[in-house]
């Protein structure tokens, strides 16, 4: 009768319901893709040092510059290069340029550099007067853009206004370039600014996303780099996917190796699934009306439309051609007549045309990066080496519950004691295991550190509940137990604060391999004082009141 009011206690406590549901959800989540393989949910996935693979080490390009130059002067170079005459500026402003041009222009001519909205007047004896809107970072952010052939965005900090230019430079390089215009080098930073790195992860992040590594996190590294692993990939498919900015062109061919512009690709709308199409593997893809618009252009310019054999539509990724054919009859006819947005890039049946297919997908649905990236580091682990990591990780945990029974054993020589404990401990393990499994964690080797950590740091708190229960080597009065209980978990709180403290400074920093062993203990320390601490307070209390009864 004792013994069922003791299991019925248990049974219908809280602690022990919460500790027990867990473990079992956990569970679940641990065996579904043994059960069900197909479900695409819960199992555990595991890092690069444990499943082989790929990392990379990516730098983007750029250099970020603070600089200045007189408008007139680059108003002057411009537009005396673009209409190879003379230009004399004859007035200006905060928000104007004045000049006098040696020939007939039109707006339009003018506008066409970026610079500004124009108004134009004609003179005597062929020159025109014109007036140019302007404001003076944007028109050395456009010098800029037009000398580099890149983007340049302005970025501001607190030490003043930066010129981003996206595109490898050297300061000496700059300095050529402004004295084209009579402008001064002031400070020059190698690198790009803290947004455009953000940017350049999230697009890398989205990109893995698309191609089916949801779990691949790029990490930045001292404000500077970007840390890729990529378990399970083969180096060559990372540096696809991971080193290349991802930039798409489409061209037509006019005769031999020359070919026009057509479309880029921010003049896509949307983006398909890859399929097979008739055994033929494809993204099907939606241009804007203006891609469109200017695809017809150019298909009609190129004469495509009449003679599509001669004059082939290039697609180019990252100046790679990628698809090369013909205009099918259908779409050469419809071009004659309207716009055509809907399009398709074909590759052809077997598998490697798939995987292009699949990589074209991610690229042109993520966006190009916005600077190229260089790889300053690279490496593989081969999937063998992965395995016997894992093994030996295997063993050392095995190894680590073992020798800590060990301990516990030679402690108390009470089996009655030491069951729990261990259960206890392993439990935790199980829960750790499951939240990994339900969060998509992916387990390396420091991760797997982190967890034998949590078993030795967990093993104390027990010990240390153990030793407040048994201070006269008896369970104590209800009253007396609650006071030393108390007492354990205030002393418990205390280890587990400092030591989440510690590792959330820790992972805060990001310090390479350690930010995985960081969060390993804390989530474990978590698990342990909210579930793991409270259920076996409860267990010890039980089994020992049993055994004094």
């Amino acid at each position: 009768m004792r013994d069922e009011e003791v299991e019925k206690g248990l049974g219908s406590d809280p602690r022990i319901i919460l500790m027990g549901g867990a473990v079992i959800i956990s569970l679940i989540l641990l065996l579904l893709p043994a059960i069900f393989p197909g479900l695409g949910f819960g199992g555990l996935s595991y890092g690069l040092d444990l499943d082989g693979g790929s990392w990379l080490q990516l730098r983007p390009e750029g250099a970020m510059a603070q600089v200045d130059a007189d408008i007139g002067d680059i108003i002057t170079h411009e537009y005396s290069s673009f209409l190879n005459t003379n230009v004399t500026v004859t007035g200006t402003t905060d928000t104007s340029v004045s000049f006098e041009v040696g020939t007939l222009v039109t707006a339009k001519q003018i506008e066409s550099l970026g610079y500004g909205q124009a108004a134009v007047s004609g003179g005597r004896g062929g020159v025109s007067a014109v007036t140019l809107q302007v404001d003076k970072n944007h028109v050395i952010s456009r010098y800029l853009e037009n000398s580099y052939k890149t983007e340049v965005v302005l970025s501001g900090d607190r030490d003043g206004l930066w010129y981003e230019i996206r595109k490898q430079t050297s300061a000496g390089e700059l300095e050529d370039i402004l004295d084209d215009v009579g402008g001064s080098l002031i400070l020059y930073r190698d690198g790009v600014s803290q947004d455009t790195l953000i940017k350049t992860k999230e697009i890398l992040e989205d990109k893995l996303n698309l191609f089916g590594l949801s779990d691949v996190k790029p990490i930045i590294v001292e404000r500077e780099f970007i840390l890729i692993d990529l378990a399970g990939i083969d180096i060559e498919t990372a540096m696809d996917l991971a080193a290349t900015p991802g930039k798409f062109e489409i061209r037509i061919r006019t005769e031999g190796n020359e070919s026009v512009h057509a479309v880029y690709g921010e003049d896509i709308q949307t983006v398909g699934i890859h399929e097979a199409n008739n055994g033929v593997w494809g993204v099907p893809f939606a241009l804007t009306q203006q891609g469109a618009e200017l695809l017809r252009e150019a298909a009609i310019e190129t004469n495509a439309v009449n003679d599509p054999l001669n004059h082939e539509v290039i697609m180019y990724l990252d100046n790679k051609v990628i698809f090369s054919a013909p205009l099918n009859d259908r779409l050469a006819e419809n071009l004659k007549i309207m716009p055509v947005q809907d399009m398709s890039a074909s590759f052809g049946s077997d598998s490697g045309s798939k995987e292009s297919a699949k990589q074209l997908e991610s690229h042109l649905r993520a966006g190009a990066l916005p600077v190229n990236v260089k790889v300053i580091g690279s490496g593989q682990v081969p999937a063998s080496l992965g395995s016997q990591f894992k093994e030996l990780t295997a063993i050392a945990g095995l190894l680590a519950i073992m020798m800590v029974s060990f301990m516990i054993y030679l402690r108390y020589r009470r089996k009655e004691i030491m069951l729990p404990m261990i259960i206890t401990s392993i439990s935790e393990v199980v829960m750790i295991l499951g939240f990994a499994s339900a969060v998509k964690w992916q387990l390396d080797l420091p991760a797997i550190a982190g967890i034998i950590a949590v078993i030795g740091t967990g093993i104390d708190h027990l010990v240390i509940i153990t030793d407040e229960v048994l201070y006269e080597g008896k369970l104590p009065p209800t009253k007396v137990y609650l006071a030393r209980i108390s007492r354990a978990f205030g002393i418990i709180f205390a280890a587990a604060a400092t030591t989440i403290i510690a590792m959330i400074w820790l992972f805060w920093m990001g310090f390479g391999a350690l930010g995985p062993f960081a969060m390993t203990t804390i989530i474990g320390v978590l698990i342990g004082v909210l579930i793991a601490r409270p259920a076996y307070a409860r267990i010890i209390k039980a089994v020992l009141k049993e055994e004094q009864e």
